[in-house]
């Protein structure tokens, strides 16, 4: 059987382990993660704060996406909630959190489930001092473990990503209960109607914690039921664009071409993370991903320097566009991530890479934006949603799948062809 062929099969197979994993965990879980997010909310009303950490290049991008999320919130209304992602720059991880965190803390730790190392020391650390910890790993000494089912990093980290935005969006349910939440009191914070579809179950008139716990356990399966449905339309629509996407793709790769990504905001961090998995392929559970060979990739959307010197003295709109200029060769690929299709410095950075000869892919959501609606890619994946957070979800299964699509396709004729 040709790649070209298999890849349809591979993609049903794929949307069917995420689709099962998904709802296990999620049928698992729900009760506890509205129960964490109670707790979350205890903390921050007290002045703490989310620290994220990563033990891969890979499970940084989360503790980065996670901050983001955090402290820029993308639903009116919402309130801007203090979160670090605690990288190595300037002293080894176990230092800076030990100079980082606070009794009243959270800290969320990602990548731990290959055990040792940094990592479950600052765990420890941090756990000993009095913050609450979290970790996707059942044996990485966090009070809130939660262990994804199942031993493929893609789909492990599709998961905690969905679990973490549940987090964002559900923990400000407890705000407007503040007679549930122990500790310091702290300014009322009300909720616009605007944002009141991110828990559909909650009626003002209930006070007692058992009964908004239930209304949020509620809202967390709902939403699982959502990202499962929107990963199964991205992946089944989006297929023919995807097998193409990697065809195209493998053949740049292996010519010696260099994949550049981007993105704003949460789309930024999973641009580290397309580049991440290129750079240093999985470990853990892809069938044959031991063999896969580290791909040349560069994050556009990495380098605070450049990108405030262009939005500075250029304009936001050109953050990207002029990394293009100066990377981007004839044999070389471009993939963008946005979720609404219309932001003006990735349809820049489109317009200039397809002006300099780079294959360019897009993964978009809404209904594409102006990407999709001026055919400004020559592949785009779009993920029929307005709901950002399941956008993202749904797109981080996209781009899994055309990692592991570009290593099952033949290195020439075929699949791999351009």
């Amino acid at each position: 059987m040709t790649g070209v062929e298999a890849s349809p099969r591979r993609l049903a197979d794929l949307t069917q382990e995420r689709t099962e994993a998904n709802r296990r965990f999620f049928a698992d879980e729900a009760e506890r993660v509205a129960r964490l997010c109670h707790r979350m909310a205890e903390r921050f009303v007290r002045g703490g704060r989310l620290l994220a950490f990563g033990g891969s290049p890979s499970a940084l991008s989360d503790a980065r996406h996670v901050a983001v999320e955090f402290v820029h919130p993308v639903i009116v209304g919402k309130r801007a909630l203090p979160a670090l992602a605690v990288a190595g720059e300037g002293a080894e991880l176990l230092t800076r959190m030990e100079l980082a965190a606070e009794p009243d803390d959270i800290v969320i730790g990602f990548g731990l489930e290959e055990g040792g190392g940094d990592g479950e020391q600052a765990l420890t650390m941090a756990r000993d001092r009095g913050a609450l910890t979290i970790a996707f790993a059942a044996d990485a000494g966090a009070e809130w473990a939660f262990e994804p089912p199942s031993g493929d990093a893609f789909v492990r980290q599709e998961l905690a990503e969905t679990l973490y935005h549940v987090l964002w969006e559900l923990v400000h349910v407890f705000f407007e209960h503040r007679g549930l939440l122990a500790g310091r009191e702290a300014a009322p914070i009300h909720d616009s109607g605007a944002s009141s579809f991110l828990y559909p179950f909650l009626a003002e008139r209930e006070t007692g914690l058992e009964e908004v716990v239930e209304d949020v356990r509620r809202s967390v399966l709902a939403k699982a039921e959502d990202v499962g449905t929107l990963r199964e339309q991205t992946l089944g629509e989006g297929g023919e664009e995807l097998t193409a996407a990697a065809a195209a793709l493998r053949a740049r790769l292996d010519a010696g071409g260099t994949l550049l990504a981007l993105g704003n905001g949460g789309s930024a961090t999973d641009a580290t993370d397309v580049v991440a998995d290129f750079r240093a392929p999985p470990r853990l559970g892809q069938a044959g991903s031991a063999g896969w060979p580290a791909r040349r990739a560069l994050d556009l959307s990495d380098d605070p320097g450049i990108l405030t010197a262009i939005a500075n003295d250029i304009g936001a709109e050109a953050m990207f566009a002029r990394q293009v200029i100066a990377y981007g060769r004839p044999g070389d690929a471009l993939i963008a991530l946005s979720t609404s299709g219309n932001s003006a410095n990735v349809v820049a950075a489109l317009a200039e890479a397809r002006r300099r000869g780079l294959l360019t892919i897009a993964m978009v959501g809404y209904d594409g934006g102006r990407v999709a609606a001026e055919s400004l890619a020559d592949h785009a994946i779009v993920t029929r949603s307005e709901h950002l957070p399941r956008i993202q979800e749904a797109q981080a299964s996209a781009y899994h799948a055309l990692r592991e699509l570009v290593e099952s396709a033949p290195a020439s004729g075929g699949l791999g062809a351009e």
